[in-house]
C-alpha cells in the first residue's frame, strides 16, 4: 500500500464499530494508535442517568480531556510508525454538545470549542462509519456497558444528524461516509479488505464522499 495520508480518523456514531477499525488498521500497517480515553469520566453515568443536569460538565470534561491527550499524543514525531490513525478527532466534541446543550449553554460551549481548534493539526482523512441505529442498539447491547443502556434509537439519530450537520458547515475537510449496514468487517475478513481499500486506494474530494459495501 502506498499510503498518501499522515493522519487518518475513523468516527462514527456510538456502537459503530471506530475502536475496533482504528486497531486493526493500526496493526495491519504498523501506524501509531490513538483511542479516546473516557472510561474514567465521572460525569458519564450521572449523563445517561439525569441528561438535563450533566451535560454541560460532561461536555466540558470531554473537550478539556481530548484537547489534552491529542495536544500530548499527536506532538511528538513518531519515527517507527507509517502514519497515525485515532478512533476519534477533537470535532467529536462539538457534535456530540451540539445534540445534548441548548441555547446560551451551547453558544458558550461552542465559542470555547473553535479557540481550542484552530491549534490543533487537522486529519488527512476522516472515515464515518454509518450504521442505522437498530444495528447500533445491537451493538452497544452486545458489548455491555451498564451506563449505555438508556441509550435510545432517537438519540443516536440526533448525533448522525451532528455529525453530518459539522461535515456540511465545515466543507474545507475530507469525509468518507462508509455505509457499512450490509458488512461485518469484524469477523469477515474480505469486508475488512473492502473498507481498507475503500479508505487507502481512492482518491477523494474535500467535503462529504459517500460509499455503501
Amino acid at each position: 500500500m502506498n499510503n498518501k495520508y499522515n493522519y487518518v480518523v475513523i468516527e462514527g456514531n456510538i456502537g459503530a464499530g471506530k475502536t475496533t477499525l482504528a486497531s486493526k488498521i493500526a496493526g495491519q500497517f504498523n501506524a501509531r494508535l490513538i483511542l479516546e480515553s473516557f472510561a474514567d469520566n465521572p460525569f458519564l453515568p450521572r449523563f445517561y442517568e439525569d441528561p438535563e443536569k450533566y451535560s454541560f460538565p460532561l461536555e466540558l470534561s470531554f473537550l478539556a480531556s481530548r484537547y489534552k491527550q491529542l495536544r500530548e499524543e499527536l506532538e511528538p514525531q513518531d519515527l517507527f510508525s507509517s502514519f497515525t490513525v485515532a478512533d476519534y478527532y477533537f470535532a467529536k466534541s462539538l457534535i456530540f454538545a451540539a445534540s445534548t446543550l441548548k441555547g446560551d449553554e451551547y453558544n458558550l460551549y461552542r465559542q470555547i470549542f473553535y479557540i481550542i481548534y484552530s491549534s490543533l493539526p487537522r486529519p488527512d482523512i476522516y472515515v464515518y462509519l454509518h450504521l442505522n441505529p437498530d444495528r447500533l442498539l445491537k451493538n452497544i447491547e452486545k458489548r455491555g456497558r451498564h451506563y449505555e443502556k438508556s441509550i435510545t434509537a432517537e438519540y443516536l439519530r440526533t448525533i448522525q444528524e451532528s455529525y453530518f450537520s459539522f461535515f456540511r458547515q465545515n466543507p474545507e475537510n475530507k469525509y468518507l461516509v462508509i455505509d457499512i449496514s450490509n458488512i461485518d468487517f469484524v469477523s469477515d475478513e474480505n469486508d475488512y479488505k473492502k473498507i481498507i481499500n475503500a479508505i487507502f486506494e481512492s482518491d477523494y474530494q474535500p467535503g462529504m464522499n459517500k460509499l455503501i459495501l
